[in-house]
């Protein structure tokens, strides 16, 4: 049997996400101790998750006999009260991911325009292609978006367009005034997706939520996978007006979220003394790391994210090197980045690692 003759021709030429490796995989596949292993690779919260969402999740397993709720009813209440919107302005997704893809579903046709900078996060053009679309990737300048020129590309063939702020994987962000005024210039027919992913790394993140009371398309996501500590969960979020959030829901599935992502995400959304001391420990270890590439000689873009991007020469030898030492970073020359990987903040003891391995590869490659 053919399976290939028999899937949509765009599927063939459908380019993968490459995740990062788990830890146990680089130890089988290099014979090495998996406790001697540090992964900085993926962008996860090195101090681990909320201890209030961890309670709440034990609690939540206790009924792993239930089917969880379809409308995260006590999650959209909780975000309510946390971000000032009403309930029937938030979608729950399995990850944020979910719901880049469910305005794949929603406004993606073939032929219809995605603007987006480049780089920036891949699983935007890669929902773009599947569901035939063209991707229109705008360069960055200076590692950050160039929302003038980003303006600039949209046709009337456009549907959406994408900003990261701060920008996966560059770790820059663009200020609120920047991102208000780029929202208030788009034609009607664009809806502009606003990833916020990181947003809360920043003491005082943008608040683009008055362009939901001025009625612009505007959809902004979250995610409880970064500060929150929550990645394995897989549980983000989407908030617009009413009206575009109960259009995406008409193509979310049931059941999307599991139950215990929604307990642990509501607990985690009131561990404030965890997140502080997270955002304060973050800001230490980019100080940290960024002092000690100057000390190596290594050039690197600032960032106000929990990770950083610095440049090696040749990034997957040093990529290859470092992993082989057990130290996992992200190369990025899927991102059109050969030279440089990103860096992931660590404790202080992985960061001290990380320069470490690097001192001794500069010195013996």
């Amino acid at each position: 049997m053919n399976f290939q003759a028999l899937v949509k021709p765009a599927v063939l030429t459908q380019p993968v996400y490459e995740p990062g490796k788990p830890i146990e995989t680089v130890a089988r596949e290099l014979g090495l101790d998996p406790a001697g292993i540090i992964k900085l690779a993926s962008n996860e919260n090195a101090f681990g998750p909320s201890p209030r969402a961890v309670a709440a999740a034990n609690l939540a397993l206790g009924e792993g006999e239930l089917y969880p709720d379809g409308g995260c009813f006590a999650l959209r209440e909780k975000l309510a009260q946390v971000r000032g919107l009403a309930p029937d302005q938030f979608i729950i997704g399995n990850g944020s991911n979910e719901i880049i893809e469910l305005l794949g579903h929603a406004l993606i046709g073939a032929g219809d325009e995605v603007v987006m900078g480049s780089p920036a996060f891949v699983v935007y053009k890669l929902v773009t292609l599947v569901f035939g679309g063209k991707a229109v990737e705008v360069p960055l300048v200076n590692h950050r978006h160039d929302l003038p020129a980003i303006r600039a590309a949209i046709t009337p063939r456009t549907k959406l367009v994408y900003v990261c702020s701060p920008n996966n994987p560059t770790g820059t962000a663009n200020t609120e005034e920047e991102l208000l005024t780029f929202a208030r210039s788009l034609p009607e027919h664009v809806v502009a997706v606003f990833d916020e992913a990181y947003a809360e790394y920043i003491p005082q993140a943008p608040d683009l939520r008055p362009l939901l009371r001025e009625g612009r398309n505007v959809i902004c996501l979250r995610t409880f996978s970064k500060i929150y500590g929550l990645a394995s969960l897989r549980i983000g979020y989407g908030y617009a007006a009413a009206e575009t959030i109960a259009l995406l829901n008409r193509v979310r599935q049931p059941f999307n979220v599991n139950a215990i992502a929604q307990a642990a995400a509501v607990a985690a959304l009131d561990d404030i003394e965890f997140t502080t001391r997270c955002r304060d420990a973050n800001l230490a270890g980019l100080r940290q790391l960024e002092a000690g590439f100057r000390k190596l000689g290594l050039e690197y873009v600032p960032s106000v994210a929990n990770f950083l991007v610095v440049r090696v020469g040749d990034g997957a030898r040093v990529f290859d090197a470092l992993q082989r030492r057990g130290v996992i970073v992200r190369p990025l020359k899927p991102y059109a980045m050969p030279e440089w990987l990103r860096v992931t903040v660590g404790t202080p003891q992985q960061n001290d690692r990380l320069l470490a391995e690097l001192a001794r590869y500069r010195d013996n490659p």
